[in-house]
């Protein structure tokens, strides 16, 4: 997926200057659209199971997935706001008990984050196409966690439930850099990177298991930006 991205970004940026000729970004009105990767942290997992009537901590990881989302906003010259509407995804890729050091096999299980937030960048202009900028956002995020089993091969293995499905809103915010390369008096190359954080979500599910968990990641992204 690094790979596609880098190659997109990579045509985008041969493509489209060749139409048109560069001139920097006017203020406005603007909307955006960007695809990335989403780098999830490990992060610490809580959880009780109410029928063995058992407590449980662990260490999740994750692999590498999807960034995909849009943006309207208004450009202000200087200062930049806009409402995002994205989503992010992450595979769990190991669980490790933090009571004993066990690692379960074949972990099958995701995350995912749908977000909405408001964000305001501060752009640094000068006389180039190559407007850096850095600002952040705050707002809210779904999160889904799937059904997450995994391969215990303590005693005669078998595959277990690790955490049920469930869904929970929580808080979310990011902080981010980036720069913007102006393509022509409309229309702007975006490449950015964005720390991603939410409030821990609570999911209890109908297996008779609770679970909690935050969801942090590393974003980045490249983006079309057009203004009106």
């Amino acid at each position: 997926m690094k790979r596609i991205l880098v190659v997109t970004a990579f045509l985008v940026t041969l493509v489209i200057p060749a139409i048109c000729p560069a001139a920097s970004a006017r203020q406005g009105g603007y909307m955006s659209a960007f695809l990335g990767v989403n780098v999830n942290s490990d992060t610490d997992v809580a959880s009780t199971d109410f029928i063995a009537n058992r407590d449980f901590s662990d260490r999740v990881a994750f692999d590498p997935s999807l960034n995909i989302g849009a943006t309207a906003g208004y450009d202000f010259g200087m200062v930049r706001l806009e409402g995002e509407l994205s989503f992010k995804h992450a595979g769990i890729r190991s669980v490790t008990s933090q009571i004993d050091g066990f690692q379960f096999h074949n972990v099958n299980g995701s995350i995912g984050a749908s977000t909405l937030l408001l964000n305001g960048f501060y752009d640094l202009h000068n006389d180039s196409r190559f407007t850096p900028y850095l600002g952040g956002g705050i707002g809210f995020a779904s999160l889904y966690l799937s059904d997450t089993t995994g391969i215990d091969t303590r005693g005669v293995a078998s595959r277990v439930t690790l955490y049920g499905a469930e869904n929970d809103t929580v808080f979310a915010w990011q902080v981010g850099t980036g720069v913007a390369i102006a393509l022509n008096h409309q229309c702007s190359l975006d490449l950015g990177y964005r720390y991603f954080m939410t409030g821990k979500g609570n999911f209890d599910s109908d297996l008779g298991i609770a679970t909690s968990m935050r969801f942090v990641g590393h974003n980045v992204a490249a983006g079309i930006r057009l203004n009106f």
